[in-house]
C-alpha cells in the first residue's frame, strides 16, 4: 500500500496540516504583522532614512509617512499579484507544485529583505515577499480541502484561523524581543525568519500527496486512486475509492474544461453564482474590521487609547493570541455547528463588541474605559476568528466547482488582497478624521452581514465537494441554494453509491426536458 512519509489515513492528514498548512499559513500572518513593529526600530530607521518618519523634518513628515505606507502596502499588492498568478498556474502545475514554487518565491523575498542595504532593494523584496505569500494563501486551503474527508474538511481548513493568528502573535513577540538587540540584527533576523517556515513547507510538500481531484482532471486516474486509498487508509480497489473517483469524474464531465470566461456565466452549474459566494465570503472577512485593528493594533493602543509603548506592544501580542483560541473553538465546532451558524453568530458578536469598543474609546479621559475597550477588542478578535478566521477560505474552496476551483479562489484571494491594501491606506486617514467613530462603521457592516449570510450562503457542512455541485445544479435562483442544501439527504462521506448523484440529477432535469 502506498504511504507518504510513512503515513496513511488520519495521520497523513495531520502530517499534511502540520508540515505544510501550519508553516505556510503562519508565514502569511507573520509577514502581515511583522513590519509594523520593525519600522520604528532605530537600526531600521538608520538603514532606510527615506521612510524614517520619527526623525524627519516637519516639512518631510507627510511625504515620508506616505512613502512608508506605500512600502507597507507593497506586500499586499504583491499578494494580489501572487493570487492572480495562481489563476494561470494552479491548474497547470497542480496544487503541490504551486505551493512549492510560491514558497521558493517567498524565501527569495525574505532573503532580499533581510539582506537589504538600499531602499530600492527593500521595495523589490516587499513585492516578491507578497507574491509568494499570495500564491500560498490562494492554493494551500484548496489543497487541504481536496485531500480532507467531508466529515473533517471544515475542521482541517478551519485551522487557517489558528495558524494566521499564531503567525501574527509570533511576529509581534519577535519584534518585541529583538527590539532590545543593539545592532541591525534587531530587524534583519525577524524579516528573515519566514525562510525557515518556507523550507519546512518545501520539505514536506515534496513528499506529500497531490490533490486526487487535480489528478483525475489530468487523466491520472490510477495515481488518484492511490492517493484516495492512502487518505482513506484502504485498498486501491475498495468500492469507496471507486465511488470517489466516479463522483469526481461526474463532476468534471458536467463542468467541462473550465475556461476563464465561464466564471462570468451562470450555466447549469451556476458558475457565476458560486464565484460570487466564494469571493463574497472573503469580502465579508475584510469588512469585519479585523485588518483595521490587526495592522495598527500597537498604534491604536498607544495613540488612541493613550497607553504607553511597552504596554501597547504586549497588548498587541495578547490581542493576536486571543485569535488562536478563537480558531481552536472554530475547529471543534465547525462541523457540528455548521458554517452558516458559526459565521452568523460571529457577525452578531462582532457587532456588539465593535459598538462597545467605539463607546468606550470615546471616553478618552477615562482610563478604566480605555482598558475596558482593550478587553472588548480581545473579545472581538476571538469572535471574528471563530467565525471568519478560516471559514471564508474554506467556503471559497467548497463552493467553487473543481474545473474552476483554482481560478475562482485566485480571483477571490486577489479581491481579498486588494481590500487589504485599501483598508491599510484608509485606516490612518479615517482614525485621524473621525477617531472612535471608525469602529461604528465596522459595527454597521457586521450587522449588515446577517441577512446576507442567512439568505445567500448555503450550509456545506458534511457535504462532499461533489455534493455541493449538486446543491447548485438543483437551484434555479440566487435564494435557492440555502433551501436545497437543507433538503439534501445523507450528508456523509459514504452515504451515496457511485451513481446516486447522476441519478438525482436526471430525476431533477427530466421534468424540465
Amino acid at each position: 500500500m502506498t504511504r507518504f512519509l510513512g503515513f496513511r489515513g488520519t495521520r497523513l492528514n495531520y502530517v499534511s496540516m502540520l508540515g505544510v498548512v501550519m508553516p505556510a499559513i503562519m508565514s502569511v500572518g507573520y509577514n502581515q504583522g511583522l513590519l509594523g513593529g520593525v519600522l520604528t526600530l532605530p537600526w531600521f530607521e538608520a538603514q532606510f532614512p527615506e521612510i524614517d518618519v520619527s526623525n524627519a523634518h516637519p516639512s518631510e513628515k507627510h511625504y515620508k509617512s506616505t512613502l512608508q505606507g506605500t512600502v507597507v502596502g507593497l506586500y499586499a499588492a504583491g499578494g494580489l499579484l501572487g493570487a492572480v498568478a495562481c489563476i494561470a498556474l494552479g491548474d497547470v502545475l497542480g496544487r503541490r507544485r504551486t505551493i512549492i514554487i510560491a514558497s521558493v518565491v517567498q524565501m527569495i523575498g525574505a532573503f532580499l529583505m533581510a539582506s537589504s542595504f538600499g531602499f530600492a532593494q527593500l521595495v523589490v523584496s516587499r513585492i516578491i515577499l507578497g507574491l509568494g505569500t499570495g500564491g500560498q494563501l490562494a492554493t494551500v486551503p484548496i489543497w487541504q480541502s481536496e485531500i480532507s474527508p467531508a466529515s473533517k474538511r471544515g475542521a482541517h481548513v478551519g485551522t487557517t484561523g489558528i495558524f494566521v493568528a499564531m503567525g501574527l502573535t509570533l511576529a509581534l513577540l519577535v519584534d518585541l524581543g529583538m527590539s532590545y538587540v543593539p545592532n541591525s540584527a534587531s530587524w534583519r533576523v525577524p524579516v528573515g525568519l519566514p525562510i525557515v517556515m518556507c523550507l519546512m513547507v518545501i520539505a514536506f510538500a515534496s513528499h506529500l500527496p497531490e490533490s486526487p481531484r487535480w489528478l483525475v482532471r489530468q487523466g491520472r486516474v490510477s495515481a488518484a486512486r492511490e492517493v484516495l486509498a492512502a487518505l482513506r487508509d484502504t485498498e486501491v480497489d475498495n468500492e469507496v475509492v471507486e465511488k470517489d473517483v466516479l463522483d469526481i469524474g461526474s463532476s468534471l464531465a458536467i463542468a467541462g474544461k473550465g475556461t476563464f470566461g465561464q466564471v462570468f456565466r451562470m450555466g447549469h452549474q451556476r458558475i457565476f453564482h458560486r464565484a460570487s459566494l466564494a469571493a463574497g465570503g472573503l469580502v465579508l472577512l475584510q469588512l469585519t474590521g479585523v485588518n483595521c485593528i490587526t495592522l495598527y493594533s500597537t498604534t491604536i493602543f498607544e495613540t488612541h487609547l493613550h497607553l504607553n509603548s511597552t504596554t501597547s506592544r504586549i497588548l498587541s501580542a495578547i490581542y493576536q493570541l486571543s485569535g488562536v483560541f478563537g480558531g481552536i473553538v472554530c475547529v471543534f465546532t465547525v462541523e457540528g455547528f455548521g458554517r452558516r451558524p458559526l459565521m452568523m453568530s460571529s457577525a452578531t458578536a462582532n457587532t456588539v463588541f465593535m459598538v462597545l469598543v467605539a463607546a468606550l474609546s470615546s471616553q478618552s479621559t477615562n482610563m478604566v474605559a480605555m482598558y475596558a475597550a482593550v478587553v472588548f477588542m480581545f473579545l472581538f478578535h476571538f469572535s471574528m476568528i471563530t467565525g471568519f478566521g478560516g471559514l471564508p477560505f474554506l467556503y471559497a474552496s467548497e463552493v467553487a466547482p473543481l474545473s474552476l476551483r483554482t481560478t475562482i479562489n485566485g480571483i477571490g484571494s486577489a479581491i481579498w488582497w486588494a481590500l487589504s491594501v485599501l483598508i491599510a491606506e484608509v485606516t490612518p486617514i479615517a482614525f485621524n478624521a473621525i477617531g472612535w467613530k471608525y469602529f461604528v462603521v465596522f459595527a454597521c457592516l457586521n450587522a449588515a452581514m446577517l441577512p446576507v449570510l442567512y439568505l445567500f450562503f448555503p450550509e456545506t457542512s458534511g457535504l462532499s465537494l461533489e455534493d455541493i455541485d449538486e446543491v447548485f445544479i438543483l437551484s434555479t435562483g440566487w435564494l435557492d441554494p440555502v433551501g436545497v442544501a437543507k433538503r439534501l439527504p445523507n450528508k456523509s462521506d459514504d452515504a451515496k453509491s457511485p451513481g446516486d448523484i447522476t441519478a438525482e440529477r436526471k430525476d431533477h432535469e427530466a421534468p424540465q426536458g
